[in-house]
């Protein structure tokens, strides 16, 4: 019997400070989330991070958080119940962390007899912090509870046509026309992290315009994907460069972080006259805090406050009916 198993990050349970602590901990003592030595993770947890950072955090999730709960988690159940609506494979979601854990949704799945798994995360791109770290946590859960399950793994979809295709159709209604200059605001990681995913450790951020140059590097590169996924939407809508900045956002600690940063350019946009700015965020699925609440609230107070006039965040894809159609498309045509 098949299944498909949806994955994404996760979010605190509530807003209620220790439930942001207890998500804080768990995600950043992952060691593909903070990979440092586990003492030192633990240290700088419990004396830098812990005692403030998850009163700062619950604040900015009571400012997204609806009478459902947590964005993500409401958008991920509906984008389960939608793709569910259109197949009869049995669908079942799970988060890296916090609930629905997925130690909990491996132990379902096992309760409802599926031995075939496809297994979908919810990333375009590939980052160790992201989809690696969802793919290994759920083939260890799996390995651990349900050993004879077989599985299969939706690679990365950064250029995926149809994906592509179905991201300008969620953003066109609110950019096609509009005269805005475009911001593609990705996800940020430690630079580390690129060269600890390049497999021959000799191109990635070495190598002269490495994301460019063809390399195999870049099947596990998240600047190459990002990348590439950016230019694949510019060439799919007929979008100029000259009307398109690339960014990237959320940075952490004071560790080199892939750059452009996404704050520090809505700075320059401003200052440098452009007035009506749409931003997008390719690298989510689904609106979280780090687009409701770092971009649609504190990006644009940046931005209008250097001199800007206009803003919008253009929503993820979330239940867009062509992002529905994709899931439905990979799982219903899914060889074993």
């Amino acid at each position: 019997m098949k299944g498909a198993l949806l994955l994404n990050l996760g979010s605190p349970n509530s807003t209620e400070v220790p439930d942001v602590r207890e998500y804080l901990e768990e995600f950043l003592m992952d060691e593909r989330v903070l990979d440092i030595a586990e003492w030192k993770r633990k240290l700088l947890l419990k004396l830098i991070i812990l005692p403030k950072r998850p009163i700062a955090s619950a604040e900015a999730y009571a400012k997204v958080w609806t009478d459902q709960g947590s964005p993500l988690i409401v958008t991920s159940r509906a984008q389960q119940k939608l793709t569910q609506e259109q197949t009869e494979i049995p669908i079942f979601l799970g988060m890296r962390y916090a609930n629905p854990s997925t130690a909990d949704v491996v132990a379902e799945i096992k309760a409802a007899g599926i031995t075939e798994l496809l297994i979908i995360p919810l990333y375009p791109h590939y980052a160790m912090s992201s989809y690696e770290s969802a793919v290994v946590k759920a083939m260890e859960e799996l390995r651990a509870q349900a050993p004879d399950i077989k599985t299969k793994l939706v690679q990365p979809f950064y250029n995926d046509p149809k994906y592509i295709h179905a991201l300008w159709e969620s953003i066109k209604p609110q950019y096609e026309g509009s005269g805005a200059h475009l911001m593609m605001s990705f996800h940020g990681i430690p630079e580390r992290h690129i060269q600890k995913s390049d497999p021959s450790h000799a191109h990635c951020l070495i190598t002269p315009d490495c994301c460019n140059t063809c390399h195999p590097a870049h099947g596990t590169c998240y600047r190459h994907q990002c990348y590439s996924t950016a230019k694949a939407l510019m060439l799919h809508a007929g979008i100029d460069d000259k009307d398109v900045t690339i960014s990237f956002q959320s940075r952490l600690l004071r560790d080199p972080w892939l750059s452009p940063y996404t704050d520090f350019e809505l700075k320059r946009l401003a200052q440098e006259g452009v007035k009506k700015l749409k931003v997008i965020c390719p690298a989510f699925i689904s609106d979280c805090l780090e687009t409701l609440e770092e971009i649609a609230m504190e990006g644009r107070d940046e931005f209008l406050e250097h001199g800007g006039e206009e803003f919008e965040l253009i929503p993820c894809l979330n239940t867009h009916p062509l992002w529905i159609k994709w899931m439905v498309d990979k799982i219903e045509n899914w060889e074993s």
